[in-house]
């Protein structure tokens, strides 16, 4: 009988582990040799599970940047959807306002025709733009392109309305907005006008009789002796001199 001695890296070995391994029989029981060798190798091999992976290490810390990464672009995708979300949120709710009220403009100032917006892709309403069409009274539905000049400017009178009823102004300048439109027309635009001044200015070019006598102030341009003046003139001055 030999009794055997092993001697292990203390150092290296969890006292405490190497204990749960081999009870108090075993560390002090009689071996042969080969025995031994096979307590060693099954140390050893434990003792290698015990050395630390640096390995290990380092695929975490990329596997961290990589996630952080990937964290990052989630996040800037989600904001960008939701900035987007927002955006077309604003515009149908301004496009249906605007909408609905370009419908009442049109047949206000048509005395009876018909006006719609509609959105080429209702799905990407940004990509392909709005189709305006347009029945003027007693006609059929028409783009606006093939309307005559006077209902194409009754048309875009109506959308600018329309429009500025969304986002009003203080300020508005027209330049000859009556030239392709008949005396009753006219009328019904420059009426709107007036009414409109309670809450903003209009500053209209106009050679229209019945647009001048709806003015709060007329300014008018002539050229003598090769120089331009001006002249401005209150048309109420000459109603309350009748």
């Amino acid at each position: 009988m030999h009794f055997c001695l092993f001697r292990i890296q203390m150092d290296a070995i969890d006292p405490e582990k190497l204990k749960g391994t081999l009870g108090d029989e075993q560390l002090h029981a009689t071996c042969d040799m080969k025995s031994a060798m096979e307590m060693v190798a099954l140390l050893e091999a434990q003792l290698k599970d015990l050395s630390p992976n640096l390995d290990s290490i380092a695929e975490y810390r990329t596997k961290a940047r990589l996630y952080g990464e990937r964290v990052d672009e989630l996040n800037a995708t989600t904001q960008e959807r939701d900035d987007l979300k927002k955006l077309l949120d604003e515009f149908m709710a301004g496009f249906n306002i605007i909408s609905l009220k370009l419908k009442e403009m049109y047949q206000m100032i048509t005395l009876g025709g018909d006006a719609e917006l509609e959105l080429v892709d209702s799905l990407d309403p940004f990509s392909e733009g709005v189709v305006f069409s347009v029945r003027p009274p007693k006609k059929s539905w028409k783009n606006i392109a093939n309307l005559s000049g006077g209902e194409k400017t009754l048309s875009s009178l109506a959308l600018v309305f329309a429009l500025h009823h969304y986002k009003p102004t203080p300020l508005y300048v027209m330049d000859e907005i009556d030239a392709a439109l008949d005396f009753k027309n006219v009328s019904i635009v420059g009426h709107y006008v007036k009414d409109r001044t309670k809450d903003a200015q209009f500053i209209i070019i106009s050679l229209r009789n019945n647009m001048f006598e709806l003015a709060d102030r007329l300014v008018g341009i002539y050229k003598t002796d090769n120089c331009t003046k001006s002249i401005t003139i209150n048309p109420g001055s000459f109603a309350n001199s009748v």
